[in-house]
């Protein structure tokens, strides 16, 4: 009789620092907005200090209770949000969320949202000098009460405004990242706007724009009716965004989000150009989700002889054709 004797694991020994912006990260696995509110939630199950950053849920200026129930809705591989925004206000986030981020360690990435840009620079003034913070994303993901309520992330000129105004008002060593939302024409055209306009980095993508309708009460899901549709369903299409970005906006460090589940998810984004990743929809299912896609990926690099996460970043693009060549004639 022959012994089978099991293989060892590979050990990984990857050196996983990245860099946004001139901006070192220990790592480049961060939490998504809007999916941890500051982080709390997770601390009872990792310490939050150990990811690369933690996005805090999008802040506006006053407290906003959000939307009315029912506001989220599961689908197939994903699920909706109607949230609303719902938060205490940037004072409240500033004396009791950010401080609690500090005391940690954890390096704060605040994601800041308004209905003008006049409520933007309030936000990004307020956040001057603050305690922890490493980067500011920049939600434009939300309707303009100045343009009939036009979201400011479809227009080109409406979210260079907003980059501009933040930018602005952002001490210079601090970060400004615009997020970007995929229903767009042109989402390329709408990431060289925010860069043109002072945009330091890109978050991409914010959620998709759907629905679900009740088949047994007849009506919309979501009493919001349309919501945020996040999770594994849209990673091929946030992928897909990123990618075309990097191609043609190279030098510009993106975080990447969109149904990040697993370590070979997070390397698919920074395959195909993203510095860093968020995991937000996962937590739902698996709070420990973060730390976990964290683990997963140092393995697979160290799987494959990577020593660095550095050497992967737009690795994929070198091999692609670029993203606007024609379809074949097959195609057509």
């Amino acid at each position: 009789m022959t012994s089978t004797v099991a293989r060892p694991s590979v050990a990984p020994a990857v050196d996983l620092r990245t860099t946004l912006a001139g901006v070192r990260f220990p790592n480049p696995v961060f939490t998504a907005s809007g999916c941890a509110a500051a982080g709390r939630e997770l601390a009872q199950f990792f310490d939050v200090a150990a990811l690369g950053g933690v996005v805090t849920k999008s802040i506006m200026v006053r407290p906003r209770s959000g939307r009315p129930t029912p506001r989220m809705a599961e689908t197939p591989s994903g699920m909706l949000n109607s949230i609303g925004l719902q938060g205490p206000g940037i004072d409240a986030f500033l004396e009791h969320d950010l401080p609690w981020l500090a005391d940690r360690g954890a390096r704060a990435v605040v994601s800041i949202a308004g209905g003008s840009v006049e409520e933007y620079v309030r936000l990004a003034t307020k956040l001057r000098g603050a305690p922890g913070l490493a980067m500011v994303e920049v939600n434009i993901s939300c309707p303009n009460v100045e343009d009939r309520g036009q979201v400011f992330a479809g227009d080109s000129g409406a979210a260079a405004a907003v980059i501009s105004a933040v930018r602005r008002q952002s001490p210079a060593h601090i970060p400004v990242f615009a997020k970007l939302s995929p229903d767009v024409t042109d989402i390329v055209a709408i990431a060289r706007a925010c860069v043109d306009a002072g945009a330091d980095g890109l978050s991409m993508v914010n959620t998709l724009l759907g629905m679900v309708i009740d088949t047994t009460t007849l009506r919309p899901a979501l009493a919001g009716v349309t919501g945020g549709l996040s999770g594994p369903a849209i990673r091929p299409v946030a992928l897909r965004c990123v990618w075309q970005v990097a191609q043609v906006l190279p030098e510009v460090p993106i975080l990447g989000m969109g149904g990040v589940r697993t370590g070979l998810d997070a390397l698919q984004f920074l395959l195909a150009g993203a510095s860093a990743v968020s995991v937000g929809t996962a937590v739902f299912g698996d709070p420990r989700a973060p730390v976990r896609v964290l683990a997963e990926l140092e393995q697979a690099l160290a799987e494959r002889g990577i020593d660095r996460v550095a050497d992967v970043i737009g690795l994929a693009t070198d091999r692609l054709p670029r993203p606007d060549i024609a379809r074949t004639e097959e195609e057509q």
